[in-house]
């Protein structure tokens, strides 16, 4: 059901599954929603058939929807723009676009993951890229996107510095059946998406070696109070790690048979390697998974900190070809026990 249009235009960046899925929860709530691809018959079958070739394709899209290849015209007299390109690519996309975006517009991210040469989180590449300050937000927390687009009940969390955007920008998604939970802590919203995908590896890699709920259930426990040591040496709060853009989001993403992260790391489980793997992906227009290029990016991270984080390491250890699935869960339960109460240590 689509409630009154606003006339309102809010411009997506990225047409793949969770740019669709988000055109539509925003469209479904009344705005004018522009979809910029890079695909001429994508934005084809979108305006004639209202539906996406490549992705969600068993879905009707609804018809306060369009889509184009031209970013200028995706982009003006836009009120937002929502940018859904995963972060490896979005430097120089943005880089590229910066003078068809103003400088007034707010620009709501949902990419996860690290940049692999910088570091940086999306917070500190955004105005990197546009070679400015930009009001931004940060959209993240456990959602898939087919279950958006049945209208599933769902929630996320919206964080920003900027505690009047960061309401307006709400608007834009909350509906009776998607919860628009607000955070200031851009830090940890942040780190939580990047990282839960890493562990999410490790996760799929264990299914794929066939170990059972009991050996998923405790490296994903150890994950989220991995997760907690990294997102407060950074800056982050507790209680946004123990909410849905850190506890959920990891939850969902070990766990669901939809998480690409999770699926490339049960076939990592299964002895294929991780080129083999990503080539086949990019073939049949799976979508990125942000891990594999997060986890040594990630390593770098926590060794400018100091932290010991052996998960990250093993996950990227896995993806780099240094270690099996085999020897990095091994190479896990080696490291002592530690007292279940001690918060300090992970392993």
């Amino acid at each position: 059901m689509i409630n009154t249009c606003n006339c309102e235009k809010v411009t997506v960046l990225g047409s793949g599954t969770f740019g669709t899925a988000l055109g539509t929860v925003i469209a479904r709530n009344g705005f004018q929603v522009v979809i910029w691809t890079r695909r001429a018959e994508v934005a084809a079958s979108i305006n004639t058939h209202h539906s996406n070739p490549s992705h969600l394709s068993t879905f009707v899209l609804p018809p306060n929807i369009t889509a184009t290849t031209d970013a200028k015209l995706a982009l003006e007299d836009a009120s937002y723009v929502v940018h859904c390109v995963p972060v490896q690519g979005s430097f120089q996309l943005l880089s590229k676009f910066a003078p068809l975006i103003s400088p007034q517009v707010p620009l709501i991210c949902t990419s996860k993951g690290l940049e692999t040469q910088t570091l940086e989180t999306m917070q500190e590449l955004i105005p990197r890229a546009l070679g400015r300050p930009q009001p931004a937000a940060f959209l993240s927390g456990p959602t898939f996107a087919h279950e958006l687009m049945q209208a599933f009940p769902s929630g996320v969390v919206l964080a920003c510095i900027d505690a009047g955007l960061a309401g307006r920008a709400a608007d834009l998604f909350r509906s009776p059946t998607l919860r628009v939970y607000l955070s200031s802590d851009v830090t940890g919203v942040l780190m939580g998406g990047a990282l839960k995908n890493v562990f999410a590896l490790m996760a799929g890699a264990v299914e794929g070696m066939g170990l059972g709920h009991n050996t998923t259930a405790m490296l994903v426990t150890l994950a989220c109070r991995e997760m907690s040591q990294v997102a407060l040496a950074l800056g982050g709060l507790p209680a946004t790690i123990s909410g849905l853009a850190g506890m959920g989001d990891l939850m969902l993403t070990c766990n669901g048979g939809q998480s690409r992260n999770r699926t490339v790391g049960v076939r990592l489980g299964k002895g294929e390697t991780i080129a083999d793997i990503l080539e086949e992906r990019a073939k049949n227009l799976e979508g990125v998974a942000e891990g594999v290029a997060t986890a040594p990016a990630a390593v770098k991270l926590v060794d400018k900190y100091g932290l010991r984080a052996p998960m990250l390491r093993a996950a990227a250890a896995v993806v780099e070809g240094k270690l099996t699935s085999k020897q990095a869960v091994e190479l896990l339960l080696s490291y002592p026990a530690n007292s279940d109460l001690v918060i300090g240590d992970t392993l």
